[in-house]
């Protein structure tokens, strides 16, 4: 199963070559292999440049359509040590969404913080814990942005403490017929934004009750899995279920990239 087709968010035949000009096209062929082959290892081992992280940029660009959704949003995820206090955590996917733009998926400020790097597609799963006690949506915005744009954005997040803002947090994906059935804005407990620098993606994931009880005061999830922490999205362990997802979903879309750059084309 693989995402569906785009939608809209906002060669030329060349007459037969002579032999010395088909053997020359070879030989600027294989350079060009040489030269991609270098930034591909370059770009894996975090020496890259510019040229690396370009190969990779563009790579990670298509995933959303070329990899199946298994890859990206496996049925069953793993959170090993990743619930409060180091509790094991396993999450299973209830419900995929098709892919999309971006119109409704985020509250109105946030996507006006998103516009600068535009939206390719949205990306979006829903997941619950073993015993079906919360909710929690992960997505992958694939941007269409550069190298330079996303960290630029990074930038504002960080400085600015985006990510900290109960007015720009992303919308939960509801299905009917599941446990996130009743998963809307009001019961939005946890929330994490993560704006990549080695591939135009923002990865996020937004948690709550699986009963549906609106949540008042909702807490970014690095403050809620803090020691400490009094509120109750922190003591249900909510910023764990939104922080755990989006971590090991984004380090999938990481472990997908390097193996497509590998791969020759």
């Amino acid at each position: 199963m693989s995402f569906g087709e785009p939608e809209g968010f906002g060669r030329r035949t060349r007459p037969r070559a002579g032999a010395r000009t088909v053997a020359a096209a070879a030989c600027l062929v294989l350079g060009l292999g040489l030269i991609g082959g270098a930034a591909t290892g370059s770009w894996l081992t975090g020496d890259g440049g510019a040229d690396g992280a370009g190969n990779a940029f563009g790579t990670a660009r298509t995933l959303w359509h070329s990899v199946p959704v298994d890859e990206l949003f496996p049925p069953t995820v793993e959170g090993t040590g990743a619930g409060p206090g180091g509790a094991d955590r396993t999450w299973t996917r209830i419900a995929v969404a098709r892919d999309s733009g971006c119109a409704h998926a985020f509250d109105p400020l946030l996507h006006k913080v998103l516009a600068p790097v535009g939206c390719q597609r949205l990306l979006r799963a829903t997941y619950t814990d073993a015993t079906q006690t919360y909710v929690t949506t992960v997505g992958l915005l694939f941007t269409k942005a550069d190298p330079a744009a996303m960290s630029a954005l990074a930038a504002r997040f960080r400085d600015e403490h985006l990510d900290s803002r109960a007015d720009l947090m992303p919308r939960p994906y509801a299905a009917a017929g599941t446990a996130a059935a009743g998963f809307g804005d009001r019961q939005r407990a946890a929330w994490t934004v993560a704006v990549l620098t080695d591939a135009p993606v923002v990865a996020y994931a937004v948690s709550g009750w699986a009963d549906g009880r609106t949540v008042d005061a909702p807490q970014p999830a690095a403050d809620a899995v803090r020691s400490g922490a009094t509120t109750a999205p922190a003591q249900a362990g909510l910023g764990n279920e939104a922080q755990g997802l989006a971590d090991r979903i984004a380090r999938r879309l990481r472990k997908t990239v390097g193996t497509a750059t590998e791969k020759p084309s």
